[in-house]
This record gives structure tokens, C-alpha cells and sequence, in this order.
């Protein structure tokens, strides 16, 4: 008769020096994640899970991080990195214990990756080259190893599940590698203003198929904008995102101080009070 038999818990596995060892590193968080994903005397929880439960995880860990790192919390940064750490260590566990592949392979991995796509660093190359030139250097050798893989066409590779914008913006960086992108931002722009015309027009006709459809070029096409000015898409819209939360406060202090809330203003209250809080914003700068 096992514990399990009886409804009781399982006797908890003997401590170990590595555990409480807080200078041990890496070996210290690989045995804390082993004990936890122990099946007799683990976390339930951590027991449960599997590659498709922790990945929106994953994900969320990044996001904060760059969140840290966008407010200069740098504080903060240091714990958010370390759970994007565990991240990688939670897919890894899970991975060894389907006998896909250990933490040391992922790092061997991404050890022997660096040091093949820096021959400038770690090779026999000069390294006197331009920040562009080691870009097209880098972007050079991915082809060759996405070659290796099989993957023949330009968008190959490029994974489905990436944020939408992300995604967009891999997808023609890709496909302008093989020339097929607009000679310069004006032709972008030519384009957005074709895009929205045909998402009115889809507007008017009340067809929402076609409005999802030409939303969603219009939306492309804006990256694509980004991409020949420069402008990282998902780090422009986070910011209009900061701007229009910071923006939206000072609406809703200022109405409080005036004993009233948004919904018992109006919208030319609101706008009123917007107005004043964006030219705050620009005298301060």
C-alpha cells in the first residue's frame, strides 16, 4: 500500500544542501525546478502542467520585461528576468522528462548558434565592419542555416503563433529580402491611403467580411510604414498605449477634483481636459 492508496501524502523528498545554497546558481534553480515537477512529492500544480499551459506564460513573462525595461525599472528588471528564467527552465524540465532534450542542450545550443553566427568575434573574420554590415553578415548566415533545415520558401520559419504585429513585420522583412518590398516610404504611403479608402468602402456597403479583411491590410500596411521609417510598431503602438493611459488619468483627476466622473461629463468635457493634459505634456518637454 502506497500513499496514494490511502488518500495521504507522500513523504517529502530529503532536503538537500543545493536547495538553500543561494550562491549555487543555475544548478540551485534546475534542482528547484526538479522538485517541483516531482510527481510523488512535488507542487500539484507545476506537476500538471505541460508545454501548452506554461507557453502564454512564457510569453507574459517577456512582455513584462520589456515593460521593466521601458520605465527604467531596473529594480524590477532584475526579477522579471530571472521568472523569464524560469520560463526556459520549466520547458526544459518538461522536455527532459519526455526525453526531448536536457537545460545543458538548450544551452549548448544557443552557445554553438552565437558563436557560429559571430565569425567577426569568435572566427577569423575582421570584426571592422559597420553595425549594418554585421546585420547583413547576420541575416546571410540564418539564411544558410534555414537552408540546412530545408526550409526553401522566404517566409519559411517565420512561427504562426507570433504577435499579429510582430508576425507582419517578420513576414516583410522576409519577403524583402528577396526584393519584393516598395522602393521607399512613399509608395507606403500612397498605399495606406488606396487601403483606407477600400475600408470605407466596405463601411458603407455594411460588409463586415470585407471590413475585417481591409482593417486588417490597412493595418499591414502601417507596419510596413514603420519598417522604411525606422519605427518599431509594436514599441510605437506600447508608447501611444503609455501616452493615451497617462492622458486619460489626468481626465479623470481633473473631472474628480471637479466632483464629476466620465460618466457624468460629456464628450466635450473630456475632450477639453484632454486637450489641457496633452499640452502639459508638451510644455514639460
Amino acid at each position: 500500500m502506497d500513499a496514494s492508496d490511502t488518500g495521504m501524502k507522500a513523504a517529502a523528498m530529503p532536503e538537500t544542501p543545493l536547495i538553500h545554497d543561494s550562491d549555487a546558481g543555475i544548478e540551485r534553480l534546475l534542482e528547484i525546478m526538479r522538485r517541483l515537477r516531482d510527481p510523488e512529492t512535488g507542487c500539484p500544480w507545476d506537476v500538471e502542467q505541460n508545454f501548452a499551459t506554461i507557453a502564454p506564460y512564457t510569453i507574459e513573462e517577456a512582455y513584462e520585461v520589456a515593460d521593466a525595461i521601458e520605465r527604467e525599472a531596473w529594480d524590477e528588471l532584475k526579477g522579471e528576468l530571472g521568472d523569464l528564467l524560469f520560463q526556459s527552465v520549466f520547458h526544459a524540465q518538461m522536455a527532459q522528462e519526455a526525453g526531448h532534450f536536457t537545460f545543458q542542450d538548450v544551452v549548448r545550443t544557443m552557445s554553438d548558434k552565437m558563436v557560429s553566427r559571430h565569425p567577426h568575434v569568435f572566427g577569423d573574420e575582421s570584426n571592422a565592419k559597420s553595425a549594418d554590415q554585421q546585420t547583413a553578415d547576420w541575416e546571410q548566415i540564418k539564411a544558410a542555416e534555414r537552408a540546412g533545415k530545408e526550409q526553401k520558401g522566404a517566409l519559411d520559419g517565420v512561427a504562426p503563433n507570433l504577435p499579429a504585429l510582430l508576425r507582419a513585420l517578420k513576414l516583410q522583412k522576409r519577403a524583402a529580402r528577396v526584393g519584393f518590398d516598395w522602393p521607399d516610404a512613399s509608395n507606403v504611403l500612397a498605399k495606406i491611403t488606396e487601403e483606407a479608402a477600400e475600408l470605407v468602402e466596405a463601411r458603407d456597403n455594411l460588409d463586415a467580411d470585407a471590413m475585417e479583411d481591409e482593417f486588417g491590410d490597412l493595418l499591414f500596411v502601417m507596419v510596413n510604414l514603420g519598417r522604411h521609417l525606422g519605427v518599431e510598431p509594436e514599441t510605437a503602438l506600447r508608447r501611444t498605449n503609455a501616452k493615451f493611459t497617462r492622458r486619460f488619468e489626468t481626465v479623470e483627476a481633473e473631472l474628480t477634483n471637479r466632483g464629476k466622473t466620465p460618466q457624468t461629463s460629456t464628450l466635450e468635457e473630456m475632450d477639453a481636459l484632454w486637450d489641457l493634459a496633452k499640452a502639459r505634456e508638451n510644455n514639460a518637454r
